[in-house]
């Protein structure tokens, strides 16, 4: 090969000739001194931030999100403390570092490339770490899926769905997608229940049994609570409004007002079967679907000999 880069190949091969061929005992011992101290520095240093992290807790309210990728990144970086040890020790290695370096060109495009992904996902993770779409600890919406955030990395974040299903996202990934957060700014939720009846079934008397059991049930939010949270609420704290005429019920809509997103999906469960219940006893009809024939010509209903 002629250029630069033929240069560059014999530098590595004869720096790393010299390299292998030159270590002795105290070269082994020393590389593997560095590697304990590294993974024992790092395993220090992690907890070190942990133990602040839960001291400032107590005293105030600490985001666990930037502590998180605090801890991370100076774990990060006692591995790379370590490396750059490893290699000022020995001169063989900064040159072969050296080499590489000025022979980098194509070899840095394809580094680069292959590099691009990662990088995106750092870059990613410190942008989620500033600006906080979303917090450990968050419940979200993402992908048609329902979780808690459970850790923000550098390179991905990690959601732990309803079903306890880990989903590992990169942070590149993330970024880029539309999220439903349910306990930024107002943990509170407005949730729907919704609920036919027949035509021929009292609709006064059908929002007024709806509006009981919402109201009964424990985990549903009273007015006086819900003025806790937004001062200038107005509005029923149970509410149902009639949003549609179908082909065979009448659809009705109740809201109901819960703490968290956590346990509203129980909590409208828990209405819709009290509700049935008390729809049976005071004769408030949910009706099956009704389907009409017609037919354009009289069906032959003699019967064959």
């Amino acid at each position: 090969m002629v250029g630069p880069m033929a240069n560059t190949s014999d530098v590595l091969s004869d720096t790393s000739w010299y390299f292998w061929n030159s270590w002795n005992g105290l070269d082994v011992l020393f590389v593997l001194f560095v590697i304990v101290l590294t993974f024992v520095a790092s395993k220090l240093v992690d907890r070190i931030i942990q133990h602040q992290f839960e001291m400032a807790s107590r005293r105030m309210d600490v985001d666990e999100t930037a502590y998180r990728i605090i801890r991370h990144t100076s774990v990060a970086f006692v591995y790379v403390f370590g490396l750059v040890l490893i290699i000022m020790r020995f001169p063989t290695l900064q040159n072969l570092s050296f080499a590489i370096f000025a022979g980098a060109g194509f070899l840095g495009i394809v580094v680069g490339l292959a590099a691009q992904s990662t990088m995106s996902n750092i870059i990613s993770g410190v942008s989620l770490a500033i600006f906080r779409p979303f917090r450990v600890g968050d419940r979200v919406n993402i992908r048609d899926d329902y979780g808690k955030i459970t850790d923000i990395t550098l390179r991905h974040t990690v959601v732990k769905t309803w079903d306890n299903r880990r989903l590992i996202i990169p942070n590149h990934v993330i970024s880029d997608e539309a999220i439903i957060n349910w306990t930024i700014e107002d943990p509170t939720v407005c949730w729907p229940i919704d609920i036919g009846i027949s035509y021929d079934s009292d609709i006064d008397l059908a929002r007024k049994i709806m509006i009981e059991e919402g109201r009964k049930n424990s985990n549903t939010m009273t007015f006086s609570e819900l003025r806790t949270y937004d001062k200038k609420f107005s509005d029923d704290d149970v509410l149902v409004l009639l949003t549609e005429l179908g082909d065979f019920a009448v659809n009705l809509k109740l809201l109901v007002w819960v703490r968290d997103r956590g346990f509203a999906y129980l909590t409208g469960c828990d209405i819709r079967e009290s509700i049935k219940k008390r729809f049976d006893k005071e004769g408030i009809e949910i009706p099956f679907p009704y389907r009409t024939l017609v037919y354009k010509k009289r069906p032959d209903c003699r019967t064959r000999k």
